[in-house]
């Protein structure tokens, strides 16, 4: 057995309300010595999502979190030691590892998400910030909001890791984008870092009243983060043949089911034609590559912004996870768990490699 000792945070309680810390409880048990076939691996970076309030409560698109099993995350994880061929100590791998210090893991054995080596040269943070939520926003957006050059864009959440995304990606395509997100200072980074065309506060504006004054044509694709009353107010202002995108509800996670908000306005989709559609990040992972290449090269050319709210510290662990769902977070929230215990093995014809496809994956995609 080997002398390694991994911290875990594992699920002691199933949340009512609010997710809380003392949900959580802090244990530590030995590394296992690994078998042929595995690969042990040391996380630096967890990903917070609000995804993840609904596996500690129910079954999902994912089996529900167990009592007593660690808590689930998506991360980015180094190769400490290995016994699989393909992966060697030092590389950097995206794995749905929880909140653990070590993870091991089969990558041949089939799994809720593969174990996905990285290339080298870069910044694995941003990488993590853009696999899941990036990767949302961009198919959510392109391929169900469908978006036009000149169409109004409205984003619900418009400050958090996806739609801030989303109405980026959206002024790329040159479409009109509106955000609403929570407070002056979300909204101003809204217009004057995401370059939206207007914010919407909706704890101090009256919705329907700003949608009238900024939308007067209608709403062309609505993608939704938020659910609830705001969702029901945006359906009065759809437009014909309007797109909502339904990517998340984070109004109404806290809420008991059986007093979640019903819809009321759902007749505006019938009356302009408009269509309604939800999805799954999961449905898209074949696709993952194109998704990341595209992404990637928006980032360095200055187009999207990656706004990151990096935490620290293990420990810190089970309280960034309730900053989400408090209105703390501008952008996506992250943790660093540890910094990388071993060089990171960097190729220039990997990353010449990597160029070349993205340049050509960006040019294909218009």
């Amino acid at each position: 057995m080997s002398t390694r000792l991994n911290q875990r945070w594992i699920l002691r309680e199933r949340p009512d309300g609010i997710v809380k810390s003392d949900l959580f409880e802090k244990d530590q048990v030995p590394v296992p010595e690994l078998k042929q076939g595995q690969v042990l691996a040391q996380t630096l970076y967890l990903s917070f999502d609000p995804t993840q309030r609904a596996w500690m409560a129910m079954e999902t698109y994912m089996p529900i979190i167990e009592l007593g099993d660690v808590m689930r995350a998506g991360g980015i994880v180094q190769v400490i030691e290995s016994k699989h061929a393909k992966f060697k100590p030092g590389d950097i791998v995206n794995y749905l590892c929880g909140w653990q210090q070590y993870v091991v893991f089969e990558p041949d054995r089939p799994g809720l998400m593969p174990a996905t080596k990285l290339p080298g040269h870069l910044d694995p943070a941003l990488l993590l910030a853009l696999s899941l939520t990036g990767l949302t926003a961009y198919f959510g957006l392109l391929d169900i909001g469908r978006p036009k050059a000149g169409d109004t864009v409205l984003v619900s959440g418009a400050a958090g890791a996806t739609g801030s995304i989303v109405g980026q990606i959206a002024k790329i395509k040159g479409c009109r984008v509106i955000g609403i997100a929570g407070g002056a200072q979300k909204c101003a980074w809204l217009i004057e870092t995401g370059k939206f065309d207007a914010a919407i506060d909706y704890k101090a504006d009256d919705l329907g009243a700003k949608l009238n004054e900024l939308c007067p044509h209608g709403v062309n694709v609505y993608f939704d983060n938020v659910g609830g009353p705001i969702t029901d107010e945006v359906l009065l202002h759809s437009a014909q043949n309007a797109r909502v995108v339904l990517c998340g509800a984070i109004s109404q996670y806290n809420t008991p089911q059986d007093q979640m908000y019903g819809l009321k306005n759902y007749l505006s989709l019938i009356i302009n034609r408009g269509t309604a559609q939800g999805f799954i990040i999961l449905d898209y992972l074949d696709r993952a590559i194109e998704g990341l290449l595209c992404l990637t090269k928006w980032v360095e050319e200055g187009r999207i912004i990656q706004e990151i709210d990096m935490q620290h510290g293990f420990d810190n662990i089970p309280a960034t996870l309730a900053r989400i769902f408090t209105g703390e977070n501008l952008g996506k929230q992250l943790l660093q768990v540890s910094e990388p215990a071993l060089p990171i093995p960097t190729s220039a014809v990997e990353k010449m490699i990597f160029n070349l496809l993205r340049s050509f994956v960006v040019w294909r995609k218009g």
